[in-house]
């Protein structure tokens, strides 16, 4: 598939550059953390957050609400599925890798997905962005062999385990952990329970 940059035009339904923050001093901390042949998110990482430009993203870009910095790293050419949040989240590469990115308005009843819509963008090293709302996201991609690291900051709290079931139907069902709705596809290799709505190709960029 064809794989855009984010400075693109095709990316501004997703999201935006982040241009008013230095991420110098986080992208060099991020890669002291582990690259794995997995991927491994870690919603909240102390180092991370002990930097000052965790109270800059808070003030700055998230409006005084209390946030968090964690990571997602390791190696994946595959789609798997794909998630939302109620809110925007920054990302920041500490290497090259590829986001693949769908737009909640094209979420079709019964939260079915047409992984054809899917679209591929480079996020370069050292560069941020921010992914709004409505965009659905997941992992990111490798761009090369060495696997990819990335910083993932959200509101406090999100991706945590939650407090309730959440079986009731419709998007309540999408409900994986908190703030995070969750659409899977059928070959991603899900826990049992997740909610499989994407039809197509598990699309994978390598």
């Amino acid at each position: 598939m064809e794989i855009k940059k984010v400075t693109d035009a095709a990316f501004r339904k997703y999201g935006k550059v982040v241009k008013n923050v230095d991420f110098t001093a986080l992208v060099e901390e991020l890669e002291k953390t582990p690259c794995t042949a997995e991927v491994v998110y870690e919603p909240s990482v102390p180092e991370l957050e002990a930097l000052p430009v965790y109270k800059e993203l808070q003030d700055v870009t998230y409006g005084e609400m209390p946030i968090q910095i964690g990571f997602c790293n390791g190696n994946n050419y595959k789609l798997n599925a794909l998630e939302y949040h109620r809110t925007s989240e920054i990302d920041v590469a500490a290497s090259d890798l590829i986001l693949l990115l769908g737009w909640q308005a094209d979420v079709e009843e019964d939260y079915i997905y047409d992984t054809s819509k899917v679209e591929a963008f480079l996020l370069p090293k050292g560069v941020a962005v921010e992914l709004y709302a409505t965009t659905l996201h997941y992992a990111p991609c490798n761009s090369g062999e060495g696997g990819f690291r990335c910083a993932i900051v959200l509101p406090d709290g999100t991706n945590l385990p939650t407090d309730e079931n959440h079986f009731a139907g419709g998007e309540d069902a999408l409900i994986t952990a908190k703030n995070k709705w969750l659409i899977g596809h059928a070959e991603g290799g899900l826990p049992e329970g997740c909610h499989i709505g994407l039809k197509g190709e598990n699309i994978s960029v390598k």
